[in-house]
């Protein structure tokens, strides 16, 4: 009893705490408390402290103080690294499937699934049952005169098609000769013949990786490389192949020597396609001979 009034007392006894100057001793201020208001007072402050804290940890410290932030970073990350994997792998198997056709297309094996095949019968008269001039109503009239003006080209791609990446390319002359056959689409001649001298080494217009070594009834010892950009060289009737498939080659390396090898040829000379996103390009655009 006598403690538990000893601590009542200690608790309500009221103090003064007074401020004076020190040079003159004039009171300044004062304050009057109890150890109960201090008590509760500092337990206030200790909650609010600790609220602040909690807080702060859970959101602008987090980083630091709670582990399950260094969880969900690394899991945003291997999500992120995921994705990326995936696109990576998505690119890298159509990339395999082009060259794979390329190669196929290249050697003459053309899939027997892409080919057309033409119904055997036909029935003409079905067919044109509604086409009668005079029934076409003035609508229909009016685009099909429209879809006649337009001009019809064989390649959507010109130099303004071009991509920033194949402009910075700096293209190597493969070998010094005479273009004796431009580029035609109209005739589907898809790139240069040039003439030079017997035994002239031909070199890769710029760096790469070789995707075709190999020999084709039509082109002979063709021979294809990949470079940056979407861009594919192909160099068909040559003599010898000095490279195989997968070796990386420097602009300027020698990579064949020219020839008179396969069907279509007249004569000893190299032609060269440059392929860029899966259509042909003019090689006189790029590359001064």
């Amino acid at each position: 009893m006598r403690i538990r009034k000893t601590m009542s007392n200690w608790l309500t006894t009221r103090y003064q705490m007074v401020v004076r100057n020190e040079e003159n001793l004039a009171e300044v201020s004062s304050f009057n408390f109890t150890y109960a208001k201090v008590i509760v007072i500092s337990l206030l402050l200790f909650i609010l402290l600790f609220i602040a804290g909690l807080f702060l940890a859970q959101t602008v410290l987090s980083q630091w103080f709670d582990p399950r932030h260094q969880t969900m970073e690394y899991n945003r990350q291997l999500l992120t690294l995921t994705t990326e994997l995936d696109s990576l792998k998505g690119k890298l198997r159509a990339q395999d499937r082009f060259i794979n056709n390329f190669q196929n297309i290249l050697n003459g094996d053309v899939p027997s699934g892409s080919v057309y095949k033409t119904p055997d019968n036909i029935n003409a008269e079905g067919l044109n049952r509604d086409m009668n001039p005079a029934k076409i109503s003035e609508g229909d009239s009016l685009i099909r005169e429209e879809f006649e003006q337009i001009e019809v080209s064989l390649t959507s791609y010109n130099r303004n098609n071009y991509s920033e990446e194949l402009k910075d390319i700096f293209f190597f002359t493969p070998l010094q000769g005479i273009v004796s056959s431009p580029y035609d689409l109209s005739i589907d001649h898809y790139g240069v013949d040039i003439v030079a001298k017997n035994n002239e080494p031909v070199k890769s217009i710029a760096d790469g990786t070789v995707i075709l070594s190999s020999w084709t009834q039509e082109g002979g010892y063709v021979i294809a490389v990949q470079h940056r950009a979407n861009l594919i060289s192909v160099i068909r009737h040559n003599s010898a192949l000095l490279k195989k498939v997968g070796n990386f080659v420097n602009a300027g390396e020698v990579i064949s020597i020219i020839g008179n090898s396969g069907e279509l040829t007249s004569g000893p000379h190299v032609h060269l396609e440059l392929w860029y996103n899966g259509n042909p390009v003019d090689p006189e655009e790029f590359i001064t001979f």
